[in-house]
């Protein structure tokens, strides 16, 4: 980024021509109204659903404006104030780069700098749609029951302080309440992350933090407030130094929030909103549905498990990005029979080819354009590894199948999560329960089986069933073991 290059800003946005090769957007910006709140507004809702929104405006117009809200930090909102909402997206394909700039963002908030505004934001007839990306471990439940961590401190904060609230459930808890009490219609909560049966999943939770408070409270949750299911897909690397670089190359302006996202994209969404409507999505092509769960489950197994189990084993082999590993064979190889233990367990959507879908999937973490850090998504793995992985790992010894590429991908996150790489260095392990695993594994010393056995006695990971099958419990060890002995590569090629 030069000094010279004036800021990305309303006032400077004219200085890029309609129909060059910069998109712009075209409709009324000053029609927007803040119909969508979106929490935990990060890159992926940026280059996924603001883009779908921005695209059924371009071609429609309407009101429909989003309004983001930062849960914990004031980065996002200190980037994008300044440039009144506007951001750049860059389009990185094999054969180039396309930018764009997005407007239907209209502001950023902070909560915990006024958890009451959020609220009352959130509470205010206006808001049609709040819509969440907050991560799996955003929603303070237990990853293998899916049910409400009670005992999580923030949700113990919001149950004690709920109109002060630091959860995305206290939020939606408190907000919903003051729609009740005004007899106002409430809005539609749409959930945007990799959880299995997203929509029910947070209801389930919205309703559970409710009848701690007022079990009438939570019967009109379950009565009148539509959480659909959806289906969400684009890679989306986190903000590096080179994107300020190519936004300003690409517009002449100085953007401190650029999104650098893969072409392809995909959201699935269940066609069950509340009476104040939605955006015409499909317009944009999302796809409406009855039921999104074969979408999501085919999704959450064969993308988001292949990510995970390539990001453990690409970082333990010194790989920095998804690209880097998937560009060696011998982890593509691992890959497709990884894929091929998975493929059985998943019901094809409507006229889905599954290992074309995995082919495709191949091609797209091979794209070079997207530098997509394996550190990145190896991040809050215990929050990832029962839907991601284990749910497959079940379904296959249910069966009395083999589960030696599955096996590798949990005795990688085990390694990983020891937090020391191959060479001796230390990781960087970002996860809520990092402390506890590392606990588990430094009391159970240096003995392998020993090591797993501490850790697959983690019930809120592996419930009780799977540490009581031996078969699972032998195939996670003995890979565990290669690991160490051989190491990431040298196991993957077994």
């Amino acid at each position: 980024m030069t000094e010279a290059a004036p800021r990305l800003s309303p006032a400077t946005l004219g200085r890029l021509a309609p129909g060059g090769a910069v998109l712009l957007p075209r409709y009324d910006r000053a029609a927007l109204r803040p119909a969508i709140v979106h929490l935990g507004l990060g890159a992926f809702f940026r280059a996924h659903g603001a883009h779908y929104t921005e695209d059924v405006l371009n071609q429609a117009g309407g009101d429909w404006g989003i309004l983001g809200v930062s849960l914990q930090r004031p980065d996002q909102r200190d980037r994008l104030a300044p440039q009144g909402g506007l951001y750049t997206t860059l389009e990185r394909g094999p054969d180039g780069e396309r930018a764009r700039i997005v407007g239907c963002l209209l502001g950023v908030m902070v909560a915990p700098e006024d958890p009451a505004a959020v609220v009352a934001r959130l509470a205010d007839p206006e808001t049609r749609i709040v819509s969440l990306t907050v991560t799996e471990k955003g929603y303070c439940h237990d990853p293998a029951t899916g049910r409400l961590n009670l005992a999580h401190p923030d949700i113990a904060h919001d149950l004690e302080n709920p109109e002060a609230p630091r959860s995305a459930v206290g939020f939606l808890a408190a907000a919903l309440r003051r729609r009740r009490e005004a007899g106002q219609a409430p809005f539609t909560v749409l959930c945007c992350d990799n959880l299995p049966h997203n929509g029910a999943l947070v209801a389930g939770l919205v309703r559970d933090f409710a009848a701690r408070r007022d079990p009438a409270f939570a019967e009109w949750i379950a009565a009148e407030v539509r959480f659909p299911a959806t289906m969400v897909d684009r890679i989306v690397p986190a903000l590096a130094e080179a994107d300020l670089a190519a936004a300003e190359a690409a517009t002449g302006l100085a953007d401190h929030a650029p999104v650098g996202h893969e072409p392809f994209r995909q959201w699935v969404i269940e066609d069950r909103f509340g009476p104040a409507g939605r955006p015409a999505w499909e317009m944009a092509g999302a796809q409406l549905v009855a039921d999104v769960a074969p979408f999501e489950h085919m999704k959450l197994r064969l993308l988001n498990g292949a990510h995970s189990a390539l990001a453990y084993l690409g970082y333990l082999a010194g790989h920095e990005t998804i690209v880097d590993a998937v560009s060696d064979p011998v982890f593509a190889a691992y890959l497709r029979r990884l894929w091929a233990e998975i493929r059985p367990m998943v019901p094809p959507p409507p006229g889905q080819d599954l290992e074309a879908y995995t082919e495709a999937l191949l091609a797209r973490f091979g794209n070079p354009a997207i530098r997509h850090r394996t550190w990145q998504i190896a991040m809050d793995g215990s929050q990832k590894l029962p839907q991601r992985l284990l749910s497959t790992v079940r379904e296959r010894r249910a069966a009395g199948l083999p589960i030696p590429a599955l096996a590798l991908a949990i005795a990688a996150w085990a390694r990983y999560a020891g937090g020391t790489d191959e060479t001796g260095a230390p990781i960087d392990v970002r996860d809520p329960m990092a402390a506890a695993l590392r606990a588990r594994l430094d009391a159970a010393g240096t003995v392998p089986a020993a090591r797993i056995a501490a850790l697959l006695a983690v019930e809120a990971l592996f419930g009780t069933d799977l540490p009581a099958d031996p078969a699972f419990v032998s195939a996670v060890t003995t890979a565990y073991e290669t690991l160490l002995s051989a190491g990431a590569r040298a196991a993957a090629s077994a």
